[in-house]
C-alpha cells in the first residue's frame, strides 16, 4: 500500500523570527556605523559640548539677572527665543554682562573672548529658536546708493543721516554707529536691541540689509568719506550748523562791537 511520505523538517521555535530579526537590525547598524559619515555625530557632540560650557560661564556672568535657565527675572529680561544673534551683539559689544541698570545699557570693553561668547550664544539658542549669528557673507556690503535711500527711510530719525547718534525720550539713546562692525549692525537689524525695532528677513530682506550695512561703513568712515566742509558738528544738519552760527559767530561780532565802542573817543562838547 501506498505510504505517506514522512515530513522530514522540526517545527520552528516561537523565538525564531525575534532573534532573525535582531541579527539583522544589528547587522543593519554595522554597516551603516562602518560606511557612514562621522562627522553629523561629531558636529553634534561638539554642539553639545558648547552648551555646557556655556552654560557654565551663562550661570557665573549672567544667571543673576536673567536666570539659571534664561527665564528671567525683575533685574532683567527672559532670553528664551532671543537667540544666539542677541547675545552676540550684547556681549560682542560689551553692553552685557551690564554694570548697572538704567534706561539704555551703553556699549564698552568687551570682556569675553569670541570663544566664549559663541558657546554662551550656543547655550542661549538651545533654550529657543530665534536668530542664528550670520555668516560672513549674509553680512558683506552691498550698494551704497541703495542703502543710503534705505538707511534714510528706516534709521535716520533715531540714528541722524549720517550715522551720529541722536537722543530718545526717557534717558534712551540710539548710538552713533561709527565703528560698529558689519557683524553687529547686521545683528542689531536682526534683533532690535533696547529701543530699537527689529528687521526681520520677512520685513527687510538680506540684501537690503548688506546695502544699509554698505551706507553705514560708508558713512562713518572718514577714509572714505572725508569732511571737506571742516568741523562737521556731528553732521546733525543746518539746526546745529545754525545754532552754533548764533551763539559763537554772532557773539563774536556783538563782542567786538562792544570793544570798538569802548574805545572810541567821545566826541566833546561845544
Amino acid at each position: 500500500m501506498f505510504q505517506p511520505k514522512q515530513l522530514s523538517s522540526r517545527r520552528r521555535h516561537p523565538l525564531a523570527a525575534i532573534v532573525v530579526l535582531l541579527f539583522a537590525l544589528a547587522a543593519t547598524g554595522g554597516i551603516y556605523a562602518a560606511f557612514a559619515p562621522a562627522s553629523s555625530a561629531q558636529a553634534d557632540s561638539s554642539t553639545s559640548l558648547s552648551i555646557e560650557q556655556g552654560k557654565k560661564l551663562f550661570a557665573v556672568g549672567c544667571s543673576s539677572c536673567h536666570g539659571l535657565n534664561g527665564e528671567g527675572t525683575k533685574d532683567g529680561p527672559t532670553l528664551v527665543g532671543v537667540g544666539q544673534a542677541a547675545v552676540d551683539f550684547q556681549v560682542g559689544t560689551g553692553r552685557m554682562p551690564a554694570q548697572q541698570p538704567g534706561a539704555q545699557i551703553p556699549a564698552k570693553k568687551v570682556i569675553y573672548s569670541q570663544a566664549d561668547i559663541d558657546h554662551m550664544a550656543a547655550f542661549v539658542g538651545s533654550l529657543g529658536a530665534g536668530p542664528l549669528i550670520p555668516t560672513a557673507d549674509q553680512y558683506a556690503p552691498g550698494n551704497v546708493a541703495r542703502g543710503g535711500e534705505l538707511f534714510r527711510t528706516n534709521c535716520a530719525m533715531c540714528h541722524n543721516f549720517a550715522g551720529s547718534g541722536g537722543a530718545l525720550s526717557e534717558g534712551k539713546f540710539a548710538p552713533p554707529l561709527d565703528g560698529v562692525s558689519p557683524k553687529h549692525i547686521y545683528e542689531a537689524m536682526q534683533t532690535g536691541p533696547q529701543s530699537m525695532p527689529n528687521f526681520p528677513d520677512s520685513t527687510m530682506t538680506q540684501q537690503n540689509k548688506q546695502d544699509i550695512i554698505a551706507y553705514v561703513t560708508h558713512t562713518t568712515n572718514p577714509a572714505k568719506n572725508p569732511s571737506y566742509g571742516g568741523l562737521t558738528l556731528g553732521a546733525l544738519g543746518p539746526v546745529t550748523e545754525g545754532l552754533f552760527g548764533w551763539i559763537f559767530a554772532l557773539g563774536a561780532l556783538i563782542g567786538i562791537a562792544i570793544w570798538i565802542a569802548a574805545r572810541t573817543p567821545k566826541a566833546k562838547k561845544s
